[in-house]
C-alpha cells in the first residue's frame, strides 16, 4: 500500500524531541505540545523506542492512547529494544553520540533479528496504550550509527525485521514498513532486492534546502521509478532552518551558518518565511508523502501549519534556483 494512501495529510508530527533530545523537556511542555498538535489537526505521528528509551513513545501514548484509533496514523520503530533494567554503561551511539542523554535511564539493545523486531513491536504498543500499529520503520541501519559495520547491521534487519514486517503487512496487521535512515545507501540496497519489497521510508534530514544533491542522484530516481513514497523527516536540518543552531544534531558549521544566512536574505526579499520554504521544498518532490518537522513548544505547531500554508511566490523558487542554492535536478513548487 502506497504511503501517499495511507497518510491523512501532508503535515505529521515527529516525536525525537519528546524523548529529550538536547535538553530535559518537562512532562507537561511535552504533553501540552502533543495536544496543540491533535487540536489543530495533525493525524500522523511517528516516534521510536530510541527516541529518550521509550520516553517519546509514553509522552505520546498518554494523549493519543485516549483519542479513537482510526482517527490517526501512527508509526514508530524497530531496531532498538527497550529493556527494564538500568543502563550502567555509556550507551554508543555512532555519531549521534549524547543525543538522549535525557532521556529514560533504560538500558537499550540495538538488535534487528526476528525475534528483537517482534518484542520491539510488543514494548511499543505497551508504551503507547494502543492495539495497532499503522506503518513500521526499521530504524538506523546505516553508517552514522554503526561506521563500517553497518552492512552487516543491514544483513541482520534483511534476513530478520524485513521479513517479519512483510509477514505482519501481508498479514493486514500493520498497513505498511519501511526504512527509517539519515542515510540514503541503506534505501538504495533495499530499493534493489527482488524481496522484501517495502512500501515507503523516513529519511531524515537528506531532503532538505541544505542537503538533498545526493538523494536526488541515485536513490530518489529509483524510488519514483519503483512508486515507492517518502515521509520526508528533520526538514530544518536538526533546527538550523527553524531559528536553531544545530545542523546533523550538532552545532551547526560556519559555512552552513553563511548558507543558511543567504537563504534567509533571499527569503527576506520576497517577504516570505524561511521555515515556509523549507517544508514546501522537501514536500515538492514527487515522491514526498509527508513532512514531519519534531517540536517541543505548543507554539510550533502553529507554526508549522502556517509554514505549509504560507503562499510563496513563483519568483522566490526562480531566484532560489538562480543563486544556485538548489540542485538543478531539485523539483520546485509551482514548476519553477
Amino acid at each position: 500500500m502506497s504511503l501517499k494512501s495511507i497518510l491523512p495529510g501532508r503535515l505529521g508530527f515527529g516525536t525525537a524531541p519528546l524523548g529529550n533530545m538536547f535538553r530535559a523537556i518537562p512532562d507537561e511542555e511535552a504533553r501540552a505540545t502533543v495536544e496543540a498538535a491533535w487540536e489543530q489537526g495533525i493525524r500522523y505521528y511517528d516516534t521510536a523506542p530510541f527516541y529518550g528509551a521509550g520516553l517519546a513513545e509514553e509522552r505520546l501514548g498518554q494523549v493519543i492512547s485516549a483519542e479513537p484509533r482510526d482517527a490517526y496514523v501512527l508509526s514508530t520503530k524497530v531496531g532498538r529494544v527497550v529493556l527494564d533494567e538500568p543502563e550502567t554503561d555509556v550507551p554508543d551511539f555512532g555519531e549521534k553520540g549524547g543525543l538522549f542523554e535525557h532521556g529514560n535511564p533504560n538500558k537499550i539493545v540495538h538488535e534487528w533479528t526476528a525475534e528483537a523486531t517482534e518484542r520491539s513491536i510488543e514494548g511499543s504498543l505497551k508504551r503507547l496504550g494502543v492495539d495497532r500499529l499503522d506503518i513500521v520503520w526499521v530504524h538506523d541501519i546505516a553508517q552514522d550509527f554503526h561506521g563500517d559495520a553497518w552492512l552487516q547491521k543491514f544483513e541482520e534487519a534483511r534476513t530478520g525485521a524485513f521479513r517479519v514486517l512483510s509477514r505482519l503487512r501481508d498479514e493486514g496487521v500493520i498497513k505498511a514498513w519501511g526504512l527509517g535512515v539519515n542515510k540514503t545507501e541503506p534505501i538504495e540496497l533495499t530499493l534493489a532486492l527482488d524481496e522484501p519489497r517495502p512500501d515507503g521510508f523516513l529519511l531524515a534530514g537528506r531532503y532538505t534546502l541544505l542537503d538533498h544533491e545526493h538523494a536526488l542522484q541515485r536513490l530518489l530516481p529509483m524510488a519514483q521509478e519503483q512508486n515507492v513514497d517518502m515521509v520526508v523527516g528533520g526538514p530544518y536540518s536538526s533546527g538550523i532552518l527553524a531559528g536553531g543552531s544545530h545542523f546533523e544534531y550538532q552545532q551547526a558549521p560556519p559555512e552552513i551558518i553563511e548558507r543558511v544566512g543567504r537563504l534567509k536574505a533571499l527569503a527576506g526579499e520576497h517577504g516570505i518565511s524561511i521555515k515556509a520554504a523549507a517544508l514546501q521544498f522537501s514536500l515538492a518532490h514527487p515522491v514526498a508523502a509527508g513532512v514531519i518537522p519534531g517540536a517541543t513548544r505548543p507554539s510550533r505547531i502553529a507554526e508549522d501549519i502556517a509554514a505549509l500554508n504560507e503562499e510563496i511566490p513563483a519568483a522566490f523558487w526562480r531566484d532560489l534556483r538562480a543563486s544556485g542554492l538548489v540542485s538543478p535536478a531539485a523539483p520546485l513548487p509551482e514548476g519553477a
